[in-house]
């Protein structure tokens, strides 16, 4: 069945027309939402099948397969035509003259919409979402994967339909619906950066290295004491390793000065080398040596035993 020869046919309304942007028609206000303007032929056959109001359409770019949901704000488009926004030509990708197909539908109401600015300058609005809320009161309805335009204070921002539910297009209209909002495109998250430490000092340096390098062991390097409590005359170097460590510390007690009792302090110190000593006696041993040397002199040695060394005696006399 066709309807007054304008190829109108079945229970339903669905027509090919051509679109041209709203700058081709003295109806700029258009832009600022999503209803477009269809000839007076289509209003004719959308009253004949009583379809549910607000009259909501489904436009389908055959040739690309993008489809998106649209109102209608006024019938005064000649025949064969139709005005839409030009943001709604390019979610279409569609050029001046390309065919469109206008197709009527029935939407579920929104309960839920994920919005994502392309720019982080929507964010920096005063009050974004009173803004939203103005703008969205143009809008009939909402896609899955569209990218409407606020306009605001001369300026232009771009918003993409991230999610809708219940489905993929939605009525807006008369509806209250949840609103989530993801980070805009041009987003970046700050890079954490380690905290710059000031160059080390000479001082700062040698006490990092002491903290890298483990110390050594180093056996009994503790403090020397007398077992009946008196007072150190001499204090012992803090190893004895090697005994030219040793004599240098001997000579540099003494003044500088070489003593008699040199080479005993060397003997008593390779002697005592890998052995535990308690008290003092590494410290008695110069003076144990000075004495003898001083008293060698005077002493006597005493005769030692010899077997059979008396006289002898004939029993014959």
């Amino acid at each position: 069945m066709f309807f007054d020869g304008y190829g109108y046919h079945g229970r339903s309304f669905e027509q090919t027309y051509r679109c041209y942007p709203a700058s081709f028609i003295d109806k700029p206000q258009i832009e600022n939402g999503d209803k477009i303007i269809m000839p007076p032929s289509a209003l004719d056959r959308l009253a004949s099948l009583h379809i549910d109001y607000p009259m909501l359409f489904e436009l389908r770019n055959d040739s690309t397969e993008r489809v998106s949901h649209c109102g209608v704000l006024e019938f005064i488009a000649e025949e064969g035509l139709i005005y839409m926004p030009y943001w709604m030509m390019e979610n279409l990708c569609l050029q001046e003259g390309d065919t469109v197909t206008v197709k009527n539908v029935t939407l579920p109401k929104g309960k839920y919409v994920k919005l994502q600015p392309h720019t982080k300058d929507f964010l920096d609005i005063s009050n974004p979402k009173a803004i939203l809320e103005t703008t969205l009161r143009n809008f009939s309805c909402l896609t899955t994967g569209d990218s409407i335009m606020v306009a605001y204070n001369n300026k232009k921002y771009y918003i993409d339909i991230v999610e809708t539910k219940p489905s993929n297009g939605i009525s807006i209209i008369e509806t209250d619906c949840e609103v989530d909002f993801a980070p805009p495109l041009d987003y970046k998250e700050p890079e954490r950066t380690a905290p710059s430490r000031p160059s080390n000092s000479p001082a700062e340096v040698q006490e990092d290295a002491t903290e890298v390098v483990e110390p050594k062991f180093n056996p009994f390097t503790g403090g020397a004491r007398r077992l009946d409590g008196k007072p150190l005359k001499q204090q012992l170097p803090p190893s004895s390793s090697s005994s030219g460590s040793s004599d240098k510390q001997v000579n540099a007690t003494n003044g500088g000065k070489k003593s008699a009792a040199a080479p005993s302090s060397q003997s008593s110190s390779r002697q005592s080398q890998g052995k535990l000593v308690f008290g003092s006696n590494a410290n008695r041993a110069p003076e144990k040596q000075k004495e003898p040397v001083k008293e060698e002199p005077q002493k006597k040695e005493e005769p030692k035993f010899q077997a059979f060394s008396g006289k002898k005696y004939s029993l014959r006399g």
